[in-house]
């Protein structure tokens, strides 16, 4: 091995086991649930893929990986050297005895002294079919230390290509596949994670457009970039386990197979509209469908005793454009104007990629501590500083998205006090703005009472009234029955697990993109007692434009959005 290399290595003990959570869904579907075929995937194709690299469910979950390391080798100047560093030290560790374990997680990484967008370094990778992910968190993200260093350092996002280990299955995300995850990271290799989303209803049929990503889907990638504040890493990292019948020996072949196909030299994303003609765009469900979905939500809420509160429906609008739609180009786009917001993308091998532009945070831990966000009611932003103030003041003043937002609120307080030992909410209520909408928000901290109760957490605080309704359980039966189509990874948790902390995001906000194909965007909102099925739809055009407005669109589809700030403007100024 090179001379200079840091090692941190760590040797894990059984993780401590919790109760299974559940939910159950009743009644049959009153409308028939609709499928995109973006290929021609299969289930065939879905088992082909999944051999192609360890699946780590397929191991014992209860099982400790004999070692767990990362080694990082001198800095250098540019990506090019990195990259001829790190084959230098593969091609030392194939010379070398392998190690003497019978699994086991090794990243290798190269510090950068320049820092290099990583979705450019991603974009550069556009050749490969392989599986990619990419997760950009907010700008306000706490500082981290990197590898234990002295220097604090602030992962500002990741991408990767290839998978040194996946996790995925068609049945629902469990606590043996929490453990699954869990045994290939360690607090003090704090970059090994994994990358990945579960879906937002596990218990509903999937689609074929979502038949690659299975009930869930985590990927430690095989070759990533990791973007900090003033400098970048590139890394590599070999996982294997014979039990999953995955040895080093393929490990590290696979590894040299993927760093021999990556480019080092980066091309710049385009960050401006591509400007992709529609050639057809169709919503699900459409305008009529969706007043009857509506109107019969408002009937039951409505009721002197009524079992539901509040729902959250959503639509999926399929875009066919003349030129092909890249997702990396339309993540860029959204990127620039999503400060306080995650970008994400994930794609598992044959399959479109979820990418996504979300403002919403589910959990981040960092260790016992834990925080959330409320996050509910919506308004455009206004055209002047003045008329943005009075739009605030209207949502402020609002007793209708008061009480959508009270529910969010409450009910997250409510499921933090189940794993914490004691939850602030500060602020109460206040506005949160981003560059095409604003909302009501509170932030939610905690203190766990066990630092490995993440799957306890997730169990908890997905799914948030602000996705599904409220209560959670005849919401989402509700949902169940009447949307025709599946949600997927849409509303469900996006994120990363890792050693000694673990953030994950709320897919909104998001589409299902593939090249040559079109894109499914979906968004929801939430309906309570005075909602207006028409003033609701506006709100879904307001939503989708950040990525309709990427586009070349004449007006029939952005008409109504438009129209949505129009009419909110105009609300304002009577008021």
């Amino acid at each position: 091995m090179a001379v200079g290399i840091r090692h941190c290595t760590v040797r894990f003990m059984e993780l401590e086991s919790s109760s299974l959570m559940k939910c159950s869904l009743s009644s049959s579907p009153l409308y028939r649930k609709q499928s995109v075929h973006f290929s021609n995937s299969s289930s065939q194709r879905y088992n082909q893929c999944c051999s192609l690299s360890m699946n780590g469910c397929q191991g014992d979950s209860r099982d400790p990986i004999g070692t767990v390391e990362t080694r990082t080798l001198p800095a250098v100047s540019s990506p090019a050297l990195a990259m001829e560093r790190l084959n230098s030290a593969i091609s030392d560790m194939i010379k070398s005895d392998p190690p003497p374990y019978n699994s086991g997680i090794i990243r290798l990484e190269v510090p950068i002294e320049e820092q290099i967008e990583a979705l450019e370094w991603l974009h550069a990778q556009n050749h490969l079919l392989l599986p990619r992910c990419f997760f950009s968190g907010r700008r306000v993200a706490s500082e981290m230390c990197i590898n234990g260093a002295s220097s604090h350092s602030k992962l500002v996002s990741v991408a990767g290509v290839g998978s040194a280990v996946f996790f995925t299955h068609l049945r629902p995300f469990s606590l043996d596949d929490w453990r699954a995850i869990r045994r290939f990271l360690s607090k003090k290799c704090p970059l090994i994670r994994a990358y990945g989303a579960i879906r937002f209803d596990a218990t509903a049929d999937i689609a074929s457009e979502w038949s690659a990503f299975g009930s869930f889907y985590f990927m430690v990638p095989q070759v990533e970039f990791d973007e900090l504040e003033g400098s970048s890493i590139i890394a590599a990292t070999i996982a294997w386990d014979n039990a999953a019948s995955w040895t080093y020996q393929r490990a590290i072949d696979a590894l040299q197979a993927t760093i021999w196909q990556l480019s080092s030299v980066l091309i710049t994303v385009q960050k401006k509209n591509p400007h992709s003609h529609i050639l057809d765009s169709t919503h699900v469900p459409g305008k009529a469908s969706w007043d009857n979905v509506v109107k019969r939500a408002l009937q039951i809420i409505s009721r002197n005793d009524p079992v539901l509160i509040k729902v959250v429906l959503a639509r999926s609008t399929r875009v066919v454009t003349a030129a092909d739609i890249d997702p990396l180009t339309w993540l860029a786009c959204l990127k620039v104007e999503g400060e306080n917001a995650y970008q994400f993308c994930l794609q598992p091998p044959h399959s479109p990629a979820f990418i996504g532009n979300t403002p919403e945070q589910l959990f981040h831990r960092d260790r016992l501590s834990i925080c959330s966000e409320a996050l509910a009611g919506t308004r455009a932003r206004g055209g002047s500083e003045l008329l943005d103030l009075k739009i605030e003041q209207d949502l402020l003043s609002s007793a209708k998205d008061h009480n959508e937002f009270a529910i969010v609120r409450e009910c997250i307080r409510r499921r933090l006090e189940a794993v914490c030992s004691s939850v602030l909410i500060e602020p109460k209520k206040a506005i949160r703005k981003f560059t095409r909408v604003q909302h009501l928000y509170a932030r939610l901290r905690g203190r766990l009472q066990a630092e490995d109760d993440e799957f306890k957490i997730l169990s908890s605080v997905h799914p948030t009234p602000a996705v599904c309704g409220y209560p959670t359980e005849d919401a989402r039966a509700f949902i169940s029955e009447t949307e025709m189509f599946d949600r997927g990874m849409y509303a469900g948790p996006v994120g990363w697990f890792g050693g000694e902390e673990s953030e994950f995001a709320v897919g909104i906000r998001s589409a299902l993109v593939e090249k040559g194909l079109g894109a499914l965007i979906y968004a929801g909102t939430g309906i309570v007692e005075g909602s207006d099925s028409s003033l609701e739809w506006e709100e879904l055009e307001l939503k989708t434009s950040q990525f309709t407005k990427l586009m070349k669109l004449e007006a029939p589809l952005l008409t109504r959005g438009q129209n949505r700030i129009i009419n909110q403007n105009q609300k304002v100024q009577r008021a």
